[in-house]
């Protein structure tokens, strides 16, 4: 079986979550015999000789419809229904704040696209995107999608809720790679006192809040991520506004993620949302101690064993690190992960989605 994937233009110059999944879904399924390629959604493709196309991101409508419309082959897409609307109606001041808490999410994101065409000139990839707006254009992928394959339960019933439309689906989930992420790795002193923070400084990650929270206390902070791109400003506030016990590293190879995973007591994701947080993940294996958010869908990856806070108090997000930091590594989130969120489990389960799709000869 040939399968193309294809995913957002910025999936390596702006690496987030969604390219960690790209990468390893690729490599365990081509380690499963299914031949895999991988391109951009700008890129001039041939579709002749794959079988399937498996999108991501069904949020970036207009990176996917011509594509679907060039090819003719059926197709399965990754959805990774990441709910913005609460940051910004909550963080966004001004007038782009009024914008956000008068007109809906789905108006407001096919602006955005048709501004980026208008003063940045970058191209709408998709032309029939202009013309059925952004809800109708991702009905339209619901409906002829041959499989959505959320990251969990919970992402499937947010998606169903809002737009309406149900689809056929099967619940893949996020996952670790065991043999990078294990905690019988040579085992250093934790730091009871040192909390890590892994992933993109943004908004929605709310690292400006976590700073907050950490300030003028015993703990101390390493974040490890590079600025979004378009959220400069909100980098340069994190930095304003961190203390001396607060320091920053840049984006890191997974690999180099290992030795501070292992250092550190607690890890903290307190974002707005999340569809699953893969750092949370990976520190979870490796043995951390986890706060989380209690906005997406966090509950059901991470049940009763991580530490839950409110990412709009400071207060909140504090209660939950002393909580954490204080208690104890349970070991039964992490048997979960390694029996059910690895990637070779991602993969499995992929493949029998696909096969339920195009029946093996």
């Amino acid at each position: 079986m040939k399968v193309l994937f294809i995913s957002r233009a910025t999936l390596y110059t702006d690496k987030g979550g969604d390219t960690i999944q790209v990468i390893n879904t690729a490599h365990y399924l081509q380690n499963l015999g299914i031949d895999v390629t991988i391109r951009l959604c700008n890129e001039t493709i041939d579709y002749s000789g794959f079988d399937l196309l498996h999108f991501f991101n069904i949020i970036r409508p207009a990176d996917i419809l011509i594509h679907i419309q060039r090819s003719g082959k059926p197709f399965v897409i990754s959805t990774i229904y990441v709910d913005y609307a609460e940051y910004e109606k909550t963080v966004r001041g001004g007038v782009a704040g009024f914008v956000f808490r008068t007109f809906s999410p789905d108006l407001i994101e096919y602006a955005k696209v048709l501004a980026r065409a208008l003063i940045n000139g970058e191209k709408i990839i998709s032309p029939s995107y202009v013309l059925l707006g952004h809800s109708r254009s991702i009905k339209k992928i619901i409906r002829n999608a041959a499989m959505l394959l959320p990251n969990s339960e919970n992402e499937y019933l947010r998606l169903l809720a809002h737009y309406h439309t149900k689809g056929n689906y099967r619940v893949i989930p996020n996952a670790i790679n065991p043999s990078l992420f294990s905690i019988g790795k040579t085992e250093l002193q934790r730091d009871n006192q040192l909390i890590l923070c892994v992933g993109r400084i943004e908004g929605r990650k709310n690292q400006l809040n976590l700073i907050r929270a950490v300030n003028n206390t015993a703990y101390r902070l390493i974040l490890i991520g590079s600025p979004s791109p378009n959220q400069r400003q909100y980098y340069a506030a994190c930095e304003a506004e961190a203390g001396p016990n607060v320091s920053f590293i840049d984006v890191l190879p997974q690999e180099e993620l290992v030795r501070y995973y292992q250092l550190a007591k607690v890890h903290v994701l307190a974002s707005w949302f999340e569809t699953t947080g893969l750092s949370s993940l990976e520190a979870a294996a490796m043995g951390c101690n986890i706060v989380v958010t209690e906005k997406g869908d966090t509950r059901e990856y991470f049940e009763n064993y991580a530490y839950y806070c409110d990412p709009s108090s400071p207060t909140s997000i504090q209660a939950a690190i002393d909580n954490a930091a204080r208690a104890a590594f349970d070991p039964r989130l992490q048997e979960k992960i390694n029996s059910h969120l690895t990637w070779e489990q991602t993969a499995l389960k992929t493949l029998a989605a696909y096969q339920e799709i195009i029946r093996p000869v």
